[in-house]
C-alpha cells in the first residue's frame, strides 16, 4: 500500500469510494436484522433487492469502465471498431432480457431467473480477469468474447426480472411506487459509482486483470445477499405454477446453450443489426397481436406503453455515449488532472445518488397535489436535457479552443445534464412499464422496455464509430460535430414529445386503475 504523503487524486477518490461502501455495508446489516417488516416505509424486500441489485451494477458497470479503453489499448482495435464492439455488446445486454423475462412469466418466476442470472454473471466477471499478452492475434481473445457472452446471457435472466420483483411488492394504485423505483434506481447507481471507482482504479493503475477480478468478487457479493435475503420477499417472484426438475433442468441448458450462440454473435456485429430488425418487428407483432385482444381501457395503456418504449433508442444512443467516445475524449482531449479516465464514468451515478432523493420527494409532493407531469412529459423534458448536455459540451470545448484541452468542468456539466435527463426517464419507464403492462405479459413488457434499450445501445455503438470518421481513428473536432447535429435532433424530438403528451397521458387511464390482475384475454 501506497504512502498516504505520496497519494494522488485517484488514491483518495478510491479510498472515499471504499469508505462509502462500508457505510452502506453497515446501513444494510441494520436493515437485515430488524424484526419490523419495514424500513423508512418500504418493505424489507425492497432493501434487498436494492444491495443485490447494488453488488451486481458494481461489477456490470466496474467492467464497463474498463472496456472502451481495454478494447483500444489492450486488444488493439482502432476507435471505430472499439465504440461499435462496446455498442454490440451492450445491445445484447439488454436485448436478452425479453427471452429472459419471457421464460421467468411463463416457467421459472422471477426469483429463480435472477439466481440463474447471477451465476452467468459471476461466470462472465471471472473469466474477464483472463488478460494474455493482448493484441488480435492473441487466442486469450477467444476467452475475451466468452466473459462477454457468459455477462450478456446472465444479464438476460437478471435485469428484467429483479426490476418486475420491485413492482411486485406493491398494490398497482400504492403511491409509493415511484419512490420505490427511484430507490431502487439509487441501488443500481451506488453499485455503478463504487464499482467504477474500484475497479477502474485497480485497472488502470495496476493491471487490467485486477479490476476484472474485483467485479467478479462483486457479482459474487450480490449473489449471497439475493440467496440469504430470500425470507424478505414474502413470497415475490416464485414460478407461476409447479415446474418439473427435468423442465427446471432443460430451461437452464437453454440459457447455456445461448453462451455459446452469443460467444459467435458478439465478434460479428453487422449480424447484430440485423437481428435487432428482425427479432424487433417479431416482437413488435406479438405485442400488438396481444394488444388488440384486450378490452378499450388496457389496449390504450399498452399503446402509451409503446409509445414510451418506441423513445429509447435516441435517448440511450445519446446517453450511452459516456462509456465510449465520451470516455476516450475525456481521455484524450481532457485536462483530467492525472485522474484515470475511466473513474469519470462514476460521476453521474455519483450525481444520481444525490439528486435522485431529490426527485423522489417532488414527484411525491407534486402527486399528492395532482400536478405530477405525465411519464411521456418526463420523457420529453429528458430528450431536452439530453440534447442541451451535447449542446453544452460542443459549444464550451469550442469556445476554449479545439486545439486546447478542454476543462474538465464542461465534462461535469455534461453528466450533471444527462444525469437530470436520466432520473425523468428511466425510474419514471421501469414504474410504468410494469404499472401500465397486464399482469400476464408484465416481465415480457419490462423485456421490451430492455429491448428497446438495446437498439439504442447499438444506435449509441454507431454514433460513436461515426466519431472515429473514415481512418477510424477518432478526431476532437469529429466528435463535436457528430455531438452537435445529435444534440439538435433530441431537442426537436422533445419538443414533438411534449406537444402530444397529454394524448398519451389520456391513453394511461390511470384513474381506472385496479389492484387486481387484468384477465387474460381469450
Amino acid at each position: 500500500m501506497k504512502d498516504m504523503a505520496v497519494w494522488q487524486n485517484a488514491d483518495w477518490i478510491a479510498a472515499i469510494a471504499v469508505i462509502v461502501l462500508g457505510i452502506f455495508l453497515v446501513i444494510g446489516a441494520k436493515v437485515a436484522v430488524q424484526k419490523e417488516t419495514e424500513f423508512a416505509g418500504h418493505p424489507k424486500g425492497l432493501y434487498m433487492l436494492f444491495f443485490a441489485e447494488m453488488w451486481e451494477r458494481f461489477s456490470y458497470y466496474g467492467m464497463r469502465a474498463l472496456l472502451i479503453f481495454y478494447l483500444t489499448k489492450h486488444w488493439l482495435f482502432v476507435d471505430s471498431k472499439a465504440n461499435l464492439i462496446y455498442g454490440a455488446y451492450t445491445s445484447l445486454v439488454y436485448i436478452t432480457p425479453v427471452l429472459g423475462g419471457y421464460l421467468a412469466d411463463r416457467y421459472l418466476g422471477q426469483r429463480k431467473a435472477v439466481l440463474f442470472g447471477g451465476l452467468l454473471l459471476a461466470a462472465g466477471h471471472s473469466l474477464m480477469a483472463v488478460e494474455g499478452v493482448g493484441g488480435q492475434s492473441d487466442p486469450t481473445i477467444n476467452v475475451f468474447w466468452l466473459a462477454l457472452a457468459f455477462i450478456i446471457v446472465g444479464s438476460g435472466f437478471l435485469k428484467a426480472n429483479i426490476s418486475v420483483m420491485v413492482g411486485q411488492l406493491y398494490k398497482l394504485t400504492d403511491v409509493r411506487r415511484d419512490g420505490a423505483y427511484t430507490i431502487f434506481y439509487m441501488g443500481i447507481n451506488l453499485g455503478a459509482a463504487i464499482g467504477t471507482i474500484m475497479v477502474g482504479y485497480l485497472g488502470e493503475t495496476i493491471g487490467w486483470g485486477y479490476g476484472f477480478g474485483l467485479a467478479g468478487i462483486g457479482m459474487l457479493a450480490g449473489l449471497v445477499v439475493f440467496v440469504l435475503g430470500k425470507g424478505a420477499l414474502n413470497g415475490v417472484g416464485e414460478a407461476p405454477k409447479l415446474l418439473s426438475k427435468s423442465k427446471e433442468m432443460l430451461l437452464y441448458a437453454v440459457g447455456l446453450a445461448s453462451v455459446a450462440v452469443i460467444w459467435a454473435l458478439v465478434q460479428y456485429q453487422d449480424v447484430i443489426q440485423s437481428l435487432l430488425i428482425v427479432s424487433g418487428i417479431g416482437l413488435l407483432g406479438y405485442v400488438l397481436y396481444e394488444t388488440f385482444k384486450l378490452p378499450k381501457e388496457p389496449r390504450e395503456r399498452m399503446f402509451a406503453v409503446l409509445f414510451l418504449i418506441s423513445l429509447n433508442p435516441l435517448f440511450w444512443g445519446l446517453f450511452e455515449q459516456a462509456g465510449g467516445s465520451m470516455s476516450l475524449f475525456t481521455d484524450r482531449f481532457v485536462d483530467r488532472g492525472g485522474v484515470p479516465a475511466s473513474l469519470f464514468q462514476s460521476i453521474n451515478p455519483i450525481l444520481i445518488i444525490l439528486v435522485a432523493p431529490m426527485f423522489a420527494v417532488l414527484w411525491t409532493w407534486l402527486g399528492k397535489r395532482g400536478k405530477d407531469p405525465s411519464a411521456p412529459a418526463k420523457f420529453g423534458l429528458a430528450l431536452a436535457q439530453m440534447g442541451l448536455a451535447n449542446l453544452v459540451l460542443v459549444w464550451g470545448a469550442e469556445a476554449f479552443g479545439v486545439a486546447a484541452m478542454t476543462p474538465v468542468l464542461l465534462v461535469f456539466a455534461y453528466y450533471f445534464l444527462a444525469t437530470t435527463a436520466e432520473l425523468c426517464l428511466s425510474p419514471v419507464g421501469l414504474s410504468a412499464m410494469n404499472r401500465l403492462a397486464p399482469s400476464f405479459m408484465a416481465s415480457l413488457i419490462m423485456g421490451a422496455w430492455f429491448y428497446m434499450t438495446a437498439v439504442g445501445n447499438f444506435v449509441a455503438g454507431k454514433i460513436g464509430e461515426a466519431t472515429g470518421g473514415e481512418g477510424g481513428a477518432m478526431t476532437k473536432q469529429g466528435l463535436l460535430d457528430i455531438y452537435e447535429l445529435f444534440g439538435w435532433i433530441s431537442i426537436g424530438v422533445a419538443v414533438a414529445v411534449l406537444l402530444i403528451s397529454p394524448i398519451v397521458k389520456r391513453w394511461m387511464h390511470l384513474d381506472t386503475l385496479e389492484d387486481r390482475s387484468e384477465p387474460k384475454p381469450e
